[in-house]
């Protein structure tokens, strides 16, 4: 399974690519806003997003029949910007089952700021805006 190509065809919203990787009774997770999803279901709550979106795959594990994947995911206008780890179960070489986590990119909340703990990852969140 070419992860790159199906996050390629993913972030371009291209539904009839998408579909291509996935087994016919697959399910997509989003465990932040508690939805399971359809494979149809998913490719049309991914692709009928309003926007235009990029990214790039930050990470890739793979353990047997598992792959977790870190992606950055931001609008093309970078007004946008999310992460989103992926649990990716596979099967024969097509998706059996993903669990998402999304999270937005953000500035520490202010209470750590008043406390001046932690210090930058990258030169600072406008790297992911």
């Amino acid at each position: 399974m070419n992860l790159k190509r199906y996050w390629k065809a993913t972030l371009e919203q291209q539904a009839e690519e998408m579909s291509s990787y996935f087994h016919k009774d697959a399910y997509v997770n989003w465990h932040n806003t508690n939805e399971h999803f359809t494979v149809s279901e998913f490719i049309k709550a991914n692709c009928e997003y309003p926007g235009q979106w990029d990214g790039e795959i930050e990470r890739i594990v793979e353990k047997e029949n598992l792959i977790i994947t870190v992606v950055h995911v931001f609008s093309s206008d970078k007004k946008s910007s999310f992460h989103v780890t992926s649990f990716i179960q596979i099967r024969d070489e097509k998706i059996e089952s993903i669990d998402e986590y999304w999270g937005d990119d953000g500035a520490p909340p202010q209470w750590r700021l008043d406390k001046r703990i932690g210090t930058p990852i990258h030169g600072g969140i406008s790297d992911h805006m």
